[in-house]
């Protein structure tokens, strides 16, 4: 019986410049890993490749100039609503910073008591407290001030309404968690929020409002020689320069399939690859809700589809098992095992509490966790024995 199941290694890789070929490096990167660590690769390994490498090779970089120009293009009347956006200095602010530069005017709403991945500028006890309904009330900036005063984020101290101010001289802030609220001081509206854009939309359009964009209809085509996403534009970026940000990597699918196709080569083994990005965990002290990418994985190869097929161990053990020797209890819950993968169904107590995420989207955390956003020098992630299970010997 093998006494190991899940194992994750970082691999270490050269430093990415614009124009590499990553997906060649990258195999040749693993491949050499495995020769001095001294392990072998099998079939269902898993590679994932964290986006921004991906994004850099390709060159996938826009200055907030040219934001500035396709929003001027998009919005001729020089008036912009921001809706609810992140408050964040990686993800957002350079956004807002190039968009205030193609306005005259910018209205930033910002949901209260916090945004929609759980940073928060207050409490909700402070909301209840204040007499405030945080579900009808509109406040302006000087009427929030007066309720709340300062508010400072709880990890990065930053009080991102004066900071959000800063990044233009015509950028006011506002306070509300309607979408049609924003239609009280402007008519033109980008729906700044992620995983909520596509019902703010639907609001916001069915309360009348002229223009209403979200962040994916920004710089999904390039402009002035830009890089560009045309499925996501803006969402999924991350500041790179002063003057630049870092668009989410596209052309993915073609990419992890070259990887794959690279590992077949290099190695004999049908080996899956994802590229990933934020991993949709929450912190359990801040409240944060970590998953600022419009996904968690913008390609994968086609074994990675899919939720897992898993059945509960200690149900088992505890309803079925009770009595046995240690023999005869291993050998039935293998065979439950066994019999539950060929069913291909996942129902039923037996497999209650089973995580029903994604495939996908549990890989990505934990390539995200491995990896982590400061300088391990790891962004390529290699899961072996994922599919394995307690019948696997």
């Amino acid at each position: 019986m093998r006494m190991t199941g899940t194992t994750v290694r970082g691999i270490r890789m050269p430093l990415i410049r614009q124009g590499d070929d990553l997906a060649q490096i990258v195999v040749e990167e693993v491949v050499r890993a495995a020769k001095e660590e001294g392990f072998e690769f099998h079939d269902k390994d898993v590679i994932g490749v964290t986006e921004a490498v991906v994004a850099r090779a390709q060159g996938n970089y826009a200055t907030l100039q040219q934001i500035a120009a396709d929003v001027r293009r998009k919005f001729p009347s020089g008036e912009v609503g921001v809706l609810f956006p992140i408050m964040s200095r990686n993800r957002f602010s350079m956004l807002l910073k190039g968009i205030a530069m193609g306005a005259d005017r910018v209205v930033v709403m910002l949901s209260y008591p916090g945004d929609e991945v759980g940073n928060h500028l207050l409490t909700l006890d402070a909301v209840e407290d204040s007499g405030v309904n945080p579900y009808t009330d509109v406040l302006t900036e000087d009427q929030f001030r007066a309720k709340f005063g300062e508010c400072r984020h709880t990890f990065t101290n930053v009080d991102y309404i004066e900071f959000y101010k800063s990044l233009g001289d015509n950028i006011e802030v506002v306070f509300g968690n309607s979408p049609k609220m924003i239609l009280n001081f402007v008519q033109d509206v980008i729906a700044a929020d992620i995983h909520t854009r596509h019902r703010s939309v639907r609001k916001l359009r069915e309360a009348g409002a002229r223009t209403v964009l979200t962040l994916c209809d920004i710089l999904n085509e390039s402009v002035d020689g830009s890089g560009f996403n045309p499925e996501y534009g803006l969402l999924g970026s991350n500041k790179a320069t002063e003057e630049s940000v870092k668009l989410f990597p596209k052309d993915c699918t073609e990419f992890v399939e070259r990887v794959s196709a690279g590992m077949k080569e290099a190695t004999g083994k049908n080996v899956e690859v994802m590229i990933y990005g934020d991993g949709a965990f929450k912190d359990p002290v801040g409240g944060i809700w970590e998953l600022a990418d419009p996904v968690v994985s913008p390609a994968y190869t086609a074994g990675l589809e899919g939720l897992p097929n898993e059945l509960k161990l200690k149900y088992i053990a505890d309803n079925q098992l009770q009595g046995l020797s240690a023999e005869e209890a291993d050998r039935i819950l293998v065979e439950k095992i066994r019999e539950h993968r060929a069913s291909g169904t996942n129902i039923g107590m037996q497999s209650q509490g089973t995580t029903p995420r994604r495939l996908t989207d549990l890989l990505g955390s934990l390539c995200d966790l491995t990896s982590g956003s400061g300088d391990k020098g790891t962004p390529v992630i290699l899961i072996q024995g994922y599919f394995d299970n307690y019948a696997s010997r």
